[in-house]
């Protein structure tokens, strides 16, 4: 009777023992799980998605939204040097005074512009990618209000996951209808 006592005794024991471990690898794998890095398709998707922001935002002067795709001392670069930390892109952009239509007939719509991005090519290595894009500008801004591509060119991009988000480091832009801010000669992609 003794020897069954122990016998079931030391089973439970042993089967206390194997749940208990169990639970605890349970625990391991989702603590590692919640910390996985995101995939080369999900960081490509996020940073296309800041992208598009910085793009919505410029087009429709919204510069709150448009300083939150930059880190805090984020440094946009339009080919006349360059613009440090949020704050001062903002004021920078502010104080660019709004230039009245073209075409001033006041019975056709309003004059706009549009920002497209093409062709992005990223590298991304942990929490920083690098990025290159063409970009060209659609406008309105005519006496038939008919869409016309008016300036185009490529972004170099810096671009820093931050607490999650990704974010533009530096954004350097070229523009090829201006001498001064066109690119070099040869592929800016790798």
């Amino acid at each position: 009777m003794k020897n069954k006592s122990y016998v079931l005794k030391r089973t439970t024991i042993s089967a206390i023992f194997a749940v208990a471990i169990a639970i605890v690898t349970l625990i391991s794998c989702q603590s590692v799980n919640t910390k996985k890095q995101n995939s080369y398709g999900e960081n490509r998707a996020l940073i296309e998605d800041l992208q598009a922001r910085y793009m919505f935002a410029m087009d429709n002067k919204d510069y709150d939204t448009y300083i939150k795709t930059f880190t805090e001392d984020g440094i946009l670069d339009i080919g006349e040097g360059e613009w440090k930390g949020r704050d001062f892109i903002k004021k920078t952009l502010e104080a660019i005074p709004v230039r009245e239509p073209l075409a001033k007939d006041t019975t056709l719509h309003r004059a706009t512009g549009r920002h497209n991005i093409t062709n992005i090519v990223l590298k991304i290595e942990g929490d920083t990618a690098w990025g290159r894009a063409y970009w060209f500008h659609l406008s309105n801004d005519n006496p038939q209000r008919g869409g016309v591509v008016d300036n185009y060119g490529h972004y170099e991009d810096i671009i820093v996951k931050v607490d999650g988000q990704w974010l533009f480091s530096k954004r350097k832009i070229f523009n090829e209808q201006i001498k001064k801010w066109a690119a070099p000669v040869g592929n800016p992609a790798w």
